[in-house]
């Protein structure tokens, strides 16, 4: 039987029990969360109101993206999204080099979000809060991927019951002027800076990759996750579009840039203090969903690389009772909390963006390879999704880029080295998974043996 059956009894299966709802709740549990509370300022820094043109943008490409994922992950309903699909797809180096960008760039993305949710829930000790909040959700995980989205339903409520008040309470105050919409005269950062702002605001459409990478505990792959992923990534939209209108009415580019909350200077300005404490209590939630969603995604991926010895074959177990890989998800946890006690991670939100461009950038790339029988997308959706991701990436600051293709060459040279240990070792081939199976290299051993 293959590793990705759902027996219970298999040390490396995973038991299928989320449908389309589950998944697109996931979905929207890590897109609608603490980014579109803190993305607008900096997108309107780079851009002035042509945030709004980056935002479509970074919309567009996010559904080249989407739809590239849903076809890979349809065909390969394994946990581990981007790094099984390119080391099938592209090879063992290139899947590597995408689980490693991942599973990199995303641990640092779970410590931003604890630390956000440190500093809107208890400014003070917002480092102990995050500590806790990473250990709290770490044993939610450890009960069950399907407790994880019960709870993760719960989140997107409150979310989007928050944003639906500060959208209702800004648009009908005396403070919206649409004037401030002028997207021609208020794009100060002209094309370049409506590139950076694209760059900046695609990090809060990255969770629907959540759900590509959850592929094996998805029931009914093939017809669950292609509905699942466009509708997460449709309604993520809907909801993002509306709060940067409203904040721009309101606030207008200027005030918006320098604003630390924007969505809380919404209800100052619209005379609704009363809505400020709630808006802090969502950013909270939101936050809290994010860092759920991403340490499910974070330690599906490790699973998948532990599965293919690139890390310890250690974290390849999976708990035959309750069906999670709880040594990837206490290692992910671990050291989460390690970064959240020693290094202040929140400039570190474009380093993430970047890893994340790149680890499209490759699915984009497999999809391309896939035939018609296989399910391919329409032949530009790929193409497009490739381009805009690379030029993306280029477009954030050079704080940005630098550090992460530091860190993926990082990457490459470990995948080197591990090969020239494997080889020197004698070890044997395994399969290249384009038979379906959960293997993402191309038939080489890792470094971990």
């Amino acid at each position: 039987m293959s590793r990705s059956g759902t027996s219970g009894g298999e040390p490396h299966g995973l038991r299928r029990r989320l449908g389309v709802s589950d998944a697109v709740l996931l979905g929207l549990g890590s897109m609608l969360g603490a980014g579109i509370f803190a993305a607008l300022a900096p997108a309107a820094r780079a851009a002035g109101s042509g945030l709004l043109l980056g935002l479509a943008l970074a919309a567009v490409v996010a559904y080249c993206n989407a739809t590239s994922s849903a076809r890979l992950a349809a065909r390969y309903p394994a946990s581990g999204g981007t790094y099984v699909y390119a080391g099938k797809r592209l090879g063992g180096f290139w899947g590597y080099l995408a689980g490693w960008g991942f599973v990199v760039g995303k641990t640092a993305s779970c410590a931003a979000m604890a630390l956000t949710v440190g500093s809107y829930a208890w400014p003070g000790q917002a480092r102990w809060v995050a500590v806790l909040a990473v250990l709290a959700l770490t044993g939610v995980n450890y009960a069950g991927v399907h407790k994880s989205a019960r709870l993760t339903r719960v989140i997107v409520a409150v979310v989007l019951t928050v944003l639906a008040m500060v959208v209702l309470v800004g648009l009908t105050s005396g403070a919206a002027d649409p004037a401030r919409l002028d997207l021609a005269g208020g794009a100060g950062g002209g094309f370049r800076g409506v590139l950076e702002a694209a760059g900046l605001l695609f990090f809060a459409f990255a969770g629907y990759a959540r759900i590509a990478t959850l592929g094996e505990e998805v029931r009914d792959p093939a017809r669950t996750i292609p509905r699942a992923i466009p509708l997460a990534l449709g309604i993520a939209l809907a909801v993002y579009a509306a709060v940067a209108v409203c904040v721009l009415v309101v606030l207008g580019p200027g005030p918006l840039a320098g604003a630390t909350a924007p969505l809380s200077e919404v209800a100052r300005v619209a005379d609704a203090g009363w809505l400020e404490p709630v808006v802090r209590a969502g950013a909270a939630v939101a936050a809290l969903g994010s860092l759920l969603a991403l340490i499910l995604g974070v330690s599906r991926t490790t699973l998948a690389m532990a599965r293919d010895r690139h890390l310890p074959g250690a974290l390849a177990v999976v708990d035959p009772r309750h069906q999670v890989p709880r040594r990837a998800e206490a290692l992910v946890g671990a050291v989460v909390v390690l970064l959240v006690l020693t290094v202040d991670l929140r400039g570190a939100i474009g380093f993430s963006s970047f890893g994340v461009l790149v680890y499209y950038a490759l699915a984009n790339a497999s999809a391309r390879t896939l035939t018609r029988a296989e399910g391919r997308p329409p032949r530009l959706v790929p193409v497009v999704g490739l381009l805009g991701c690379l030029v993306l990436a280029c477009a954030l600051p050079l704080s940005a880029v630098l550090p992460g293709v530091g860190v993926l060459g990082l990457g490459a040279v470990a995948y080197a080295v591990g090969r020239v240990r494997a080889e020197g070792g004698g070890g044997g081939s395994r399969r290249d998974g384009r038979d379906g199976s959960t293997g993402g290299t191309d038939g080489t051993h890792g470094r971990f043996r």
